[in-house]
């Protein structure tokens, strides 16, 4: 059975240096070292400089880099700085890992590696700040859950989800959307958020009051712009701000559904995207300093950030395909000339 290999000491790599500045051959060094004379061979060929030769505090560094199993990015620079640039930019791990995958054609980096590295940060430099480079600013990960009254019998004409068209559960046919508040810390400050379930698209618009009459002229406004065969459902949880959900169907010809009681897991793609959209906008965020301009450039940030669902494509990009569908099935239906 073969005895274990111990690396060479600092000391060990004094003394050869000192004996082979003294003209001492490999086989009288490793005596001298007590070491085979293959150990004192490659030590002289893997850490010794072009310009220096070999100095045992060169060698010493040679050899602890070669041993390093840390993170690729504390090793390298520019990764780590491109990882953290899309981390500042609002990017979650896995949208910076996978974006880098498509765009070289294989795996870069994993979400993992990106998780651990600052999760490593956070406990080595006991800087709680290195948390706001993740999605939701969490030192962990972990769910929460909140449980409170359903006033259904206050919502006049409302269906179940479980009546929603098959095709709105699949997420395979656009067109189906969910909608939702945005509540912040300060009362009567919040935003309404639609969000259409295959493309991820995500529409903002901040009001003065979540009143059921105004919700549903907010909402009319943001989805009328789109194809018809873009409005095909809406679904809401059974908070009183939806309860003019029939407007939407009276104008636009959408169909409502609302989710059982206590069941938002149900529209899980709104309650994703406004976990997301906390990075820019957290519970203190104070609505009376943000412009209507602001909104939206928040919005168009998140639809350009690429998701995993989508092949790590944005929802911008992901929403023209069935726009263009839509498009050349109107121009089609055209009579010549």
């Amino acid at each position: 059975m073969g005895e274990g290999y111990e690396q060479l000491s600092l000391e060990e790599r004094c003394s050869i240096a000192q004996l082979r500045e003294a003209g001492q051959s490999i086989r009288q060094i490793a005596a001298a070292l007590d070491r085979p004379p293959s150990t004192v061979s490659r030590e002289l060929n893997r850490n010794s400089g072009s310009r220096v030769g070999y100095k045992p505090s060169y060698a010493q560094q040679q050899a602890r880099a070669r041993r390093w199993s840390g993170s690729r990015l504390e090793r390298d620079d520019g990764l780590r700085e491109l990882v953290l640039g899309q981390l500042r930019s609002g990017w979650s791990p896995e949208q910076v890992a996978g974006r880098l995958r498509l765009d070289r054609g294989h795996q870069v980096v994993s979400y993992e590696t990106i998780y651990r590295f600052i999760y490593a940060q956070i406990r080595r430099t006991n800087d709680g700040a290195w948390r706001h480079y993740l999605p939701r600013g969490k030192s962990k990960r972990g769910l929460y859950r909140q449980f409170g009254n359903s006033p259904v019998e206050l919502i006049k004409m409302r269906r179940s989800i479980t009546e929603r068209p098959a095709d709105a559960e699949d997420r395979q046919t656009p067109g189906h959307w969910e909608a939702d508040y945005m509540l912040f810390a300060e009362y009567g400050q919040n935003i309404l958020v639609a969000h259409e379930r295959k493309t991820r698209l995500t529409l903002l618009a901040k009001l003065p009051n979540r009143r059921a009459e105004p919700t549903a002229r907010a909402l009319a406004r943001l989805v009328e712009p789109w194809p018809e065969a873009m409005r095909a459902t809406i679904t809401f949880d059974n908070g009183t701000e939806f309860a003019r959900h029939y407007r939407l169907t009276q104008q636009l010809g959408i169909e409502t559904y609302f989710c059982d009681p206590r069941s938002p897991w149900q529209k899980g793609g709104i309650e994703n995207a406004i976990g997301r959209l906390r990075r820019d906008l957290p519970r203190k965020t104070d609505l009376a300093k943000l412009s209507t301009r602001d909104i939206l450039a928040i919005a168009s940030r998140y639809n350009n950030t690429p998701r995993k669902c989508l092949d790590y494509k944005t929802p911008a990009e992901a929403c023209l395909a069935p726009l263009l569908h839509f498009e050349c099935e109107s121009t089609s239906r055209r009579s010549p000339g």
